[in-house]
């Protein structure tokens, strides 16, 4: 039998808690450890439990979100973390990133996004809300033309397909059903690109995406 994914929650809207404790005690792979209404006291919860998730409030009183998730990277670097948040602005993305969160996730998709987003980070590592990331560059044709120009005579259709439904959290299986070829021809897409754009995280991934338009939907 596999070991559940053992996850603590972090969020001072009682009402809410309530409903992503509701989502995660019906999945049977999932088992709700621990629940904080604080930065504090959800670090310390975190810190005496190690849970392999911990799904925190960007906005939390003592301790807000991104304070704790560098908290936790610092002193429990094998516990991931996904971000719970209202804010879709981009600057927020890169400070959950560049603090170690695995998951960034908004409010109002966690109804029908929680569970995926949890097992997203789980198997590929990374998750970031499809919302956020279609909503990225809206409105701005001139830089989505400009990193286009920049872009395609380095990374081919498929590379770029590739690197971008790998920053969205999507596994190798997932991306090879989707465009319809083998897993094995995936590996070699998101090798290939990632090698010419130098990136050799997941990490480093998400975050060439982010920057260079990939991560909007294509038309």
């Amino acid at each position: 039998m596999n070991r559940k994914t053992r996850i603590i929650l972090a969020d001072d809207h009682p009402i809410f808690l309530a409903g992503l404790r509701n989502l995660i005690c019906a999945e049977t792979d999932l088992d709700l450890i621990g629940e904080a209404s604080t930065g504090l006291a959800a670090l310390k919860l975190i810190l005496e439990n190690r849970p392999d998730l911990a799904i925190v409030d960007i906005s939390m009183p003592e301790l807000n979100g991104i304070v704790l998730s560098r908290r936790i990277t610092a002193e429990a670097p094998s516990v991931r973390i996904m971000i719970l948040t209202l804010h879709e602005d981009r600057s927020y993305l890169n400070q959950a990133l560049q603090a170690g969160v695995r998951g960034y996730l908004l409010k109002r998709s966690a109804a029908e996004k929680l569970v995926q987003a949890i097992r997203a980070v789980m198997v590929a590592g990374l998750y970031v809300d499809p919302a956020i990331a279609s909503r990225m560059f809206d409105g701005d044709e001139c830089r989505t033309r400009h990193v286009s120009a920049v872009a395609e005579p380095e990374l081919t259709s498929r590379e770029a397909e590739t690197l971008r439904l790998v920053a969205l959290g999507e596994t190798n299986k997932e991306i090879a059903r989707r465009l319809d070829v083998s897993v094995k021809t995936i590996e070699t897409f998101k090798s290939r690109g990632a090698a010419k754009m130098g990136l050799r995280t997941r990490a480093d991934i998400v975050r060439y995406a982010a920057n260079n338009g990939l991560l909007t939907t294509p038309s």
